[in-house]
């Protein structure tokens, strides 16, 4: 079952995130990554979350996201990252229709 990686991101340096964002897809894809969102309009529906930009990828397993991001070509850019933009993330797992509801006790990835 596929694994969604969502992140949120507000931009510190444009320059250096616009050469992190040219660089990280096809790293993301040799780990089996691909991209569902990537930027674009946001449109707050409930509370007052107000994102300054999302992205959403979809990866295999969790363990594709652990090797991408420990990977040499990810450590070589995240440098550009981290001085280019505020991050947050989080891993999901995929819905099966055939699975049992989650307990929502649990606080692992």
């Amino acid at each position: 079952m596929s694994v969604y990686m969502i992140i949120e991101s507000r931009v510190k340096d444009s320059e250096k995130y616009r050469q992190y964002i040219t660089q990280v897809p096809p790293i993301v894809a040799k780990y089996g990554g691909r991209y569902l969102v990537r930027g674009g309009e946001i449109t707050p529906i409930i509370g007052n979350w107000k994102p300054e930009r999302m992205i959403v990828l979809e990866f295999p397993s969790e363990h594709n996201i652990r090797e991408w991001l420990s990977s040499p070509e990810y450590c070589a850019i995240a440098p550009l990252r981290e001085a280019g933009a505020e991050i947050r993330a989080v891993v999901l797992q995929g819905y099966a229709d055939n699975a049992k509801p989650a307990d929502i006790r649990k606080t692992s990835l």
